[in-house]
């Protein structure tokens, strides 16, 4: 009886210890990658989006330069969209070839070299082509970091990770508004070039480098002998069988060929929900600036601080409703509903009887919009794995960047027809609520 009662109550400390074993291993793993992959990604993004996003201060000076109204200025801030959309899958079905580490540092240089060649634009078609080309050379790197984490971060993490690097996007206008406002005040005049010209040559030059000092940072897989670096030998190996399980479950259970993919048809929701929450937010971001300009009274600088104000409470959102998600494993309700709260608060600030409640408007329309970015990418990874995950990422990341073209374009057109900014606003607010009613359509399990 005594040696019985000694096994029994043996077994099950001996099963608590190997799952606190497991989970010190695991929360160990999760730090390592979270330093060395999510925050890298991260900075590669922030110099990625402020390169997307700087036309939109630089047309404060440049469009009365080159002689761009409105209507000019919307079609070629959204022509970017239409050379991204053309080789997002190429590029990412390309990455899965030849590996990350190569292939995110040749579109940093590319698109680098493109941003710093926007310092040269002399009129509307130089701008038109440039901002093809820039999309062109773009196109693959967010869906291509996107399938990176699903390389290295097991499914209940990837939330998380996901809003870690799309926190970027509101980041990169926090410090980049007040930024190119600056630089583009300062450096007028400087050898006789506008402040506009110097501010594309400075934010460009940053990502050739980065695109080289990527070269020599990223491992591509854990599978890879350069993870030894930074993972002991029993890191790498209870990460690799822990994604090699999960990379089993979503096989027997999902698509794994790129055109598999496409006969699912919660891609092609998803897709949809994607691009009409773009609409909102590149409508918002490349026209923001002179919204807040529109006001009267403020400086370049002053203009680029005040812009950025909406973008912080957008990354409040980003991190909570990301964490909150992970925490219960739900995804489809707070992708849904962030969005809801985006869409009613951006038609709210369009009405707004003052420009102050316009502006807090503004701000809660951020918190639900920007939200919206980091869970939203833990939805596909449930149901796509190997070449329909990378073919599948970058189709809904690529083909919903319409909604990317189509929002600045919007701005314009119907600001060009109504005189101001209200009905340009209220349009916008269409798509966000649009992209919750497919968001609930839509049947997804919990992450656990």
């Amino acid at each position: 009886m005594s040696s019985n009662r000694s096994a029994t109550g043996l077994a099950p400390r001996s099963e608590a210890a190997g799952r606190q074993g497991d989970g010190a291993m695991e929360r160990a793993v999760i730090r390592k990658l979270h330093t060395r992959i999510v925050w890298y990604c991260f900075l590669l993004f922030i110099i990625n989006y402020l390169d997307r996003v700087n036309v939109g201060f630089a047309a404060l000076e440049m469009n009365s330069e080159i002689g761009l109204d409105p209507k000019a200025y919307g079609l070629g801030a959204g022509i970017f969209f239409i050379g991204y959309i053309l080789f997002e899958v190429p590029s990412n079905l390309i990455m899965d070839r030849v590996g990350p580490r190569v292939w995110i540092a040749r579109i940093m240089v590319t698109w680098g070299l493109v941003c710093c060649a926007m310092a040269a634009l002399q009129g509307p078609h130089s701008f038109y082509l440039l901002r093809f080309l820039l999309g062109l050379a773009e196109a693959g790197f967010a869906p291509g970091v996107l399938l990176y984490i699903t390389y290295w971060f097991p499914k209940k993490e990837r939330g998380k990770a996901v809003a870690g690097f799309m926190l970027a996007t509101v980041l990169s206008s926090v410090f980049g508004a007040p930024l190119s406002g600056y630089i583009i005040g300062a450096a007028h005049g400087w050898f006789g070039y506008s402040g506009w010209r110097w501010m594309f040559l400075l934010e460009g030059i940053p990502a050739v480098l980065l695109g080289i000092v990527t070269f020599f940072y990223l491992v591509d897989r854990p599978q890879s002998p350069r993870a030894n670096r930074w993972l002991t030998p029993d890191e790498r190996n209870w990460l690799i069988a822990k994604l090699d399980t999960e990379r089993e479950e979503t096989g027997r259970h999902g698509a794994q060929s790129f055109l598999a993919a496409l006969k699912d048809l919660r891609v092609w929701v998803l897709t949809l929900i994607y691009m009409f929450n773009g609409v909102a937010i590149y409508g918002v971001v490349l026209w923001l600036p002179q919204i807040v300009r529109s006001v009267g009274g403020l400086t370049t600088f002053q203009t680029g601080v005040v812009s950025a104000i909406p973008f912080i409470f957008g990354a409040i959102g980003l991190v909570l409703v990301a964490r909150s998600s992970d925490r219960t494993g739900e995804r489809r309700m707070h992708t849904a509903f962030a969005g809801l709260l985006g869409g009613v608060f951006l038609a709210a600030s369009a009405i707004a009887p003052t420009p102050l409640l316009g502006l807090l408007a503004l701000c809660i329309c951020a918190t639900g919009l920007w939200a919206t970015l980091g869970v939203f990418w833990t939805l596909p990874s449930q149901f796509l794995t190997g070449a329909a995950a990378a073919g599948g990422l970058a189709f809904i990341n690529g083909v919903a960047q319409i909604g990317g073209f189509t929002g600045p374009f919007l701005v314009g057109w119907v600001r060009e027809a109504t005189g101001g900014f209200t009905y340009p606003l209220l349009t916008l607010a269409i798509g966000p609520v649009i992209a919750c009613g497919l968001c609930l359509s839509l049947k997804a399990k919990r992450d656990v």
